[in-house]
């Protein structure tokens, strides 16, 4: 895929049910084990929900950040909004199968684009669960830093998932922009 053939675009409530599908096939199933982003070792149950992906796309200074090929067909998309005065990124998926392609590298450009250009915000941060070292080696690579703030992960609450450990927690990755 070159860049030319990928366009973004805002979500609307039409793209709630694909960008759901989107999302759970990125991280949870077997489905999520064909590309790297899986917690399907760690987690169980829902990674998202309609209500989720509603809410994001209604809530003042955030965006569902969505990347297509020409034609209209759903390749990847994040969250990206104001939090605490900064960009906070997050619900980033690719297609399992075109993971590794250069896509996500993409979004994550254009989700810093828009913090920095159309809400002039300073900097992106983001929560990563602390063990995922690959992942956090990738957001490494593209300028963001862990912070060392550490935040509970929200156990018994299934909007997050089934967790399958106990020594689930989220650091806060963050990026000047």
């Amino acid at each position: 895929m070159t860049v030319q053939s990928l366009q973004f675009r805002h979500a609307t409530h039409a793209d709630i049910d694909a960008l759901v599908a989107l999302i759970e096939s990125a991280y949870r199933g077997d489905v999520s084990k064909q590309g790297w982003t899986t917690e399907a070792d760690m987690l169980g149950g829902r990674r998202t929900g309609a209500d989720d992906v509603q809410a994001c796309i209604d809530r003042p200074r955030s965006a569902i950040l969505i990347a297509e090929r020409e034609g209209g067909e759903l390749l990847a998309c994040a969250h990206v909004a104001e939090e605490d005065g900064a960009g906070y990124f997050g619900m980033f998926s690719v297609n399992p199968a075109l993971q590794g392609g250069g896509i996500g590298k993409q979004v994550i450009a254009e989700a810093e684009r828009l913090a920095r250009e159309e809400w002039s915000l300073p900097s992106m941060r983001m929560s990563v669960i602390d063990i995922r070292d690959e992942l956090i080696a990738f957001y490494e690579r593209r300028g963001y830093r862990r912070t060392g703030i550490k935040k509970p992960f929200p156990y018994g609450d299934e909007r997050f998932g089934e967790p399958k450990r106990d020594d689930l927690r989220f650091e806060v990755l963050e990026k000047p922009l």
